[in-house]
């Protein structure tokens, strides 16, 4: 089950202990938007009976990036508008089968058959408000924009930033909690798309997983990023060993690993 947090006038964060989750409900005068939709129908099911209980307003969807742990819920949510950028579509449509069978054998494997056999009976919902730069959504007395500030955590990650609370949804462009997972980035752009996530001057930013954190925070972990990308240039250019990275990162070396593979298949 998961918690709700309030962090502006009609913008809250459902927090879910599994995998550290947060995902976003925004709320307007004639409609919401729901931030990504949790990672099987089960999970969005139970979103989606929190949203009702706070709101009757007809939703809409936001996908922040493809990853099944924001996606996989959406089928709960019905008939309705699913925004995401048009790489997300392109990965759930080519990738979302693997993604079920990889994570279905994950949770199977650490004996949580109950989240396998959710996985394995969700229904892949493909978005169809697709983005490729910015779009906005009115919902009444409030505009939300919707950013593709370049590619970070994935080529496709789309923020949610709504201007009059301060806030911004970053999905896994930031992490609170646990290190920025590479296995899809591009380690060497993700600093300057998060110096842009930063330039719209939120009060308070969101992350995929993790607590709401302030400017501060996304400041710092830019920082730790631009590390990364430094380092990964480094064994680039034969200046610096592998295992010297490893040493140097400001992450675990699982993490930075992630980051020298992805740098260095580019």
């Amino acid at each position: 089950m998961g918690r709700w947090i309030e962090v502006g006038d009609g913008v809250l964060v459902r927090r879910h202990e599994e995998l550290d989750l947060s995902l976003g409900l925004i709320a307007g005068g004639r409609g919401c938007l729901v931030v990504d939709t949790g990672g099987d129908e089960a999970q969005g099911a139970e979103f989606a009976a929190a949203v009702r209980e706070v709101t009757s307003l007809p939703w809409s969807v936001v996908l922040t990036h493809a990853h099944f742990d924001h996606t996989f819920g959406t089928a709960a949510f019905g008939e309705c508008a699913v925004w995401a950028h048009p790489g997300c579509a392109a990965e759930l449509e080519a990738g979302g089968e693997a993604q079920r069978a990889t994570w279905a054998e994950h949770y199977r494997t650490a004996g949580r058959t109950d989240i396998a056999e959710s996985i394995e009976a969700t229904r892949i919902v493909l978005p169809d408000r697709l983005v490729r730069d910015r779009a906005e959504v009115d919902l009444g007395g409030r505009v939300v924009r919707l950013l593709h500030p370049g590619p970070g955590h994935t080529g496709h990650d789309l923020v949610v930033h709504v201007p009059d609370a301060g806030v911004v949804f970053a999905g896994d462009l930031v992490e609170q909690g646990a290190p920025p997972a590479f296995e899809d980035s591009y380690p060497l752009e993700w600093p300057s798309t998060l110096g842009g996530v930063a330039a719209l001057g939120a009060s308070t930013t969101v992350p995929g997983h993790g607590e709401p954190v302030d400017a501060a925070f996304v400041a710092g972990q830019r920082a730790e990023l631009d590390e990364v990308a430094a380092l990964c240039e480094a064994v680039a250019a034969g200046t610096l060993t592998a295992a010297e990275a490893l040493e140097r990162s400001p992450y675990p070396a699982s993490f930075t690993a992630g980051a020298l593979s992805r740098a260095g298949s580019r």
